[in-house]
């Protein structure tokens, strides 16, 4: 924290890293799809993050957290790993890897709503119009196949991440309500270790029994996932929730799913189409506007 503090220059260096790697992770997701199903593939995603993260706590000798927080704690796991990932993989069933990064990324709409509501956090005009803008290009690049066309399987997968979407922004601001003086790898520990309880029991029900295909590959998609874009992800983003306000650091997740959709370009031939390279600027001037109206708060 002391890092961050005396470097303002590290932070959206860190956003950007942050962004990048989760954009990544879209790809590895929809990619994991082919060698086990979504539960499983969540389940062993955040056992691999949880045990990374209780080895760096017990590493760095960090104490468990107190009693109170663990309640805390438990809801911020069901929000931000259990539900959201179980529904997020369920979800890439039916919809391509791009366009369901831009779909959960429809996060900052409800985070906003929700801080205003609980925890008088107070919206700019530049804001408003930075949100707008990103908003505006997340809709450009889902274009209107969202609303027309739509067989009941894509309808069903972008519901559920929409879903997802609410219940993470729900857990930023119970986060910042309840447990921001809390150590955030403490956080981001103990919530991946309630949230992958949840999976795992909803794997076995769901999943128990299913086939699991092991190579090299799905071990890397399962290991990448699970270290770097759960542990050190999930762990620097509680970081910098606590460094500056929830909306510029909502609005900043927009560059996820441009990272995500071109990414999938590249990698898996997902289509880019002018729909999406509009909406993407849209989005990244978006959050140019919104993250210069303010200087970012330290604490």
């Amino acid at each position: 924290m002391n890092f961050f503090k005396q470097h303002k220059w590290s932070i959206p260096v860190i956003i950007l890293l942050v962004t990048l790697i989760w954009g990544y992770a879209w790809v590895l997701m929809k990619e994991g799809l082919q060698y086990m199903g979504p539960f499983t593939f969540s389940a062993f995603r955040f056992s691999i993050g949880t045990i990374t993260m209780f080895i760096i706590l017990w590493f760095l000798k960090i104490s468990r957290p107190p009693k109170w927080a663990y309640k805390h704690l438990l809801v911020v796991g069901s929000l931000q790993t259990a539900l959201m990932f179980l529904l997020v993989m369920y979800g890439l069933k039916f919809v391509e890897a791009g366009k369901s990064s831009v779909l959960l990324y429809s996060m900052p709409i409800w985070s906003t709503i929700l801080a205003v509501l609980f925890l008088n956090e107070k919206v700019t005009k530049p804001k408003v119009i930075g949100l707008a803008l990103g908003l505006m290009g997340l809709l450009t690049i889902l274009g209107w196949d969202i609303w027309f066309n739509q067989n009941p399987g894509v309808i069903l997968g972008e519901a559920l991440i929409i879903i997802s979407a609410i219940g993470w922004g729900a857990s930023n601001v119970y986060y910042r309500k309840h447990l921001s003086q809390l150590n955030q790898m403490q956080t981001s520990a103990y919530q991946m270790g309630f949230g992958t309880l949840g999976i795992m029991l909803v794997t076995f029900i769901m999943e128990g029994g299913q086939p699991i295909e092991f190579t090299p590959y799905s071990i890397y998609l399962v290991i990448f996932t699970g270290v770097l874009a759960s542990a050190f992800c999930f762990t620097v983003w509680f970081y910098i929730l606590n460094l500056i306000d929830m909306v510029t650091a909502t609005i900043s997740t927009l560059l996820v799913p441009v990272f995500g959709l071109l990414l999938g370009w590249i990698l898996i031939e997902e289509t880019i189409t002018w729909s999406i390279f509009i909406g993407s600027t849209l989005i990244l001037i978006g959050i140019i506007i919104s993250t210069k109206s303010k200087k970012p708060r330290m604490t």
